[in-house]
């Protein structure tokens, strides 16, 4: 096979892992690809907010020669985490101090982490409407891809970056992401400080949770005054089809909720009473510890589609980014993918399976009968 300067590398996938590596490449003068199945940077939501650690995140940034961007738009108050009981009363609360904002994980929303990424592509990089339906072994490592609009490409090296669901990993591995047994049902304050007052208090300047007996709340300060709330809950994974409830219906959704937690301070239930955005249900999944697969030439993945674990590993985003420079400064280093390939997944296998081990220990002990008490001492462990 050709060296990477010459070959054709396709990305499936514009998340920020993909993005970071296309990015690094272009700047080495490797041409990458970038297919994604979204009609375009706007046609959805990106979600919440993230905080980008200085040895993941950042370093991927600073990788790719947009650290300095990333700072300008960070909110380093952000940082903040507070404890709050099911009574509604602060257990704990760490402010960071207001220095260097790469001291520590300053905050961004996804959204304008990813309109940065695009942004510091050229032109033409990203296609869009291109989902991948199956990738057809060629000769040499190389593979056909067939996408939903009919169109197909090839490429010498295809990276899956596509996520929970990859199509990629189906050329590579069996596994399947595992349904951990909690649920977020995610719902939003618009303009809150003005018209959530209270909430807008009891969250603070970062991230809120409230957590107990296998249910709780999470609260994530986003910028324009937006705060993202998920309503968590250990409980089945069709739970609203065993109640009979139609998501789409809210105020069915909200009566149940407010039903299923019972007890809780009537602050806390203002987050499932006092929503002006709905309610999306969020299963979470997660791949086998660990997940691997047997080198196979023309094929890797990154990010989620690598080793996808529940948010409570506080680092999705960050590893995705990790896994998009790495894999970058191993193609620009080795002429030669496949020993640039091998050298990658030389670096994903442990971490990855250190960070997924990490976040599935930790979703047990935030859903959990005593998960107050526990994330109580792991925050003032942490903290």
């Amino acid at each position: 096979m050709t060296g990477s300067t010459a070959s054709r590398i396709a990305i499936i996938g514009a998340g920020p892992g993909g993005l970071i590596c296309a990015r690094i490449l272009q700047q080495h003068g490797i041409t990458a690809t970038v297919h994604d199945q979204d009609a375009s940077r706007a046609a959805r939501n990106q979600g919440g907010t993230l905080d980008m650690h200085p040895d993941s995140g950042q370093s991927a940034l600073r990788e790719a020669g947009l650290l300095q961007e990333f700072l300008e738009l960070a909110r380093p108050e952000g940082r903040q985490m507070r404890l709050v009981g099911r009574d509604g009363r602060v257990l704990f609360d760490v402010v960071p101090p207001q220095a260097d904002t790469e001291d520590g994980n300053p905050e961004i929303d996804r959204g304008q982490l990813r309109d940065l990424l695009l942004d510091s592509l050229k032109p033409g990089t990203v296609r869009w409407s291109h989902k991948l339906t199956h990738a057809e072994p060629l000769a040499d490592g190389a593979h056909r891809l067939h996408f939903a609009d009919g169109t197909t490409t090839e490429a010498d090296l295809v990276i899956g970056a596509d996520g929970a669901w990859s199509k990629v990993r189906l050329l590579l591995s069996d596994a399947t992401p595992v349904y951990t047994g909690v649920t977020f049902v995610e719902t939003g304050l618009d303009d809150a400080d003005v018209r959530h007052p209270a909430l807008a208090a009891l969250t603070g300047d970062g991230t809120m949770m409230a957590l107990d007996n296998n249910q709780g709340f999470v609260a994530q300060r986003n910028s324009n005054q937006h705060i993202r709330a998920y309503i968590g809950m250990r409980t089945d994974e069709d739970w609203h089809r065993k109640a009979g409830l139609d998501l789409a219906d809210a105020a069915a959704v909200r009566e149940v909720l407010l039903k299923e937690f019972t007890g809780w301070s009537g602050d806390l239930l203002g987050f499932i009473a006092d929503t002006g955005t709905g309610y999306i249900n969020r299963p979470l999944y997660a791949l086998p510890v660990p997940h691997t697969w047997q080198h196979t030439p023309g094929l890797t993945l990154l990010g989620d589609a690598a080793h996808l674990m529940s948010p409570f590993s506080g680092m999705g985003a960050n590893l995705a980014m990790l896994d998009g420079a790495d894999l970058a400064r191993a193609l620009v280093d080795n002429p030669a993918i496949d020993d640039a390939v091998r050298a990658y997944e030389d670096l994903l296998f442990p971490r990855s399976r250190e960070a997924a081990a990490g976040a599935a220990e930790g979703i047990e002990g935030a859903f959990a009968p005593d998960s107050a008490a526990r994330t109580l001492a792991h925050m003032a462990q942490h903290h």
